[in-house]
């Protein structure tokens, strides 16, 4: 099997291997692309908890994104953890040089025990690259904290995807998993069309790094010509798959199955 795509991963490292680049790397491959990296920040987690950031250098996270794409033009980039406000502006300004259409943008701003992973500053300057992307993927406190306004309903989710629209996003899909139903509810706006995309929940404690997972799967499915509104319904698709599993590491909340859409050939069983 050949890959299909390209996709370049800004994100940061997740020693656990659940989440961040461990996560896309592997989403990106399971869905049959090509994954390259350029690491933001090293962490010392496991499925209980983020106990060390350490962030990498300027000059080397530029030269690892500048020099990644004038040897391997990505057809897509998917963007992860950006937890400083430096950081953020040395991001834009290689996406301002490297001018790739297809950029899936996860604001990732707490993890899933509850660790803040990125400083107010940031998330101010976090606005910037929101313009620059095709589509961005915040889950419901994530939005919150762009939009200063509380999200409890369906209405309230429609009503902060606008206000994303008015900061200069293209695409908003607006993750519903923080809410207390039965019946999940995603968002899938823009200034033409809106699609409530609901799932029945899942029952799982092991859900570590499902949005780096989603949002590396839509980047995945965009780079290979998929249009937007259905690689966000794959995406999410494969994700509940990998929930389902089940594979049940760790003593915290345990990782995802992103194996799920292997079925390998009878000589390597």
């Amino acid at each position: 099997m050949r890959p299909k795509s390209k996709i370049l991963i800004i994100a940061g490292s997740d020693s656990s291997g659940g989440a961040g680049i461990q996560a896309d790397i592997k989403t990106v491959t399971a869905l049959g692309s090509y994954a390259m990296t350029a690491v933001t920040a090293i962490t010392a987690q496991n499925t209980q908890g983020v106990y060390d950031i350490q962030g990498i250098s300027l000059k080397n996270l530029e030269k690892q994104i500048m020099l990644t794409c004038k040897d391997i033009y990505p057809d897509a980039i998917k963007i992860g953890m950006l937890h400083s406000s430096k950081l953020i502006q040395v991001v834009e300004k290689c996406l301002s040089k490297i001018k790739v259409k297809r950029i899936v943008l996860d604001p990732v701003m707490v993890s899933k025990g509850g660790i803040r992973l990125i400083s107010n500053k940031a998330v101010k300057d976090l606005k910037k690259i929101i313009k620059k992307s095709l589509i961005i993927t915040p889950n419901i406190p994530e939005a919150e904290v762009l939009t200063n306004m509380k999200i409890k309903s369906v209405e309230d989710m429609i009503l902060a995807s606008n206000k994303l629209l008015k900061l200069g996003a293209k695409n908003i899909l607006l993750k519903g998993g923080h809410q207390n139903t039965k019946i999940l509810k995603d968002l899938f706006l823009n200034k033409k069309e809106f699609k409530i995309i609901s799932n029945k929940r899942v029952k799982s404690k092991n859900t570590h790094g499902t949005g780096c997972t989603l949002s590396s799967a839509i980047a995945t499915f965009l780079s290979c010509g998929k249009p937007i509104n259905k690689s966000c319904e794959l995406a999410i698709r494969y994700v509940n798959q990998a929930i389902r599993s089940n594979i049940n590491y760790g003593k915290g909340h345990g990782p995802i199955n992103h194996l799920n859409s292997f079925i390998l050939e009878k000589k390597f069983k």
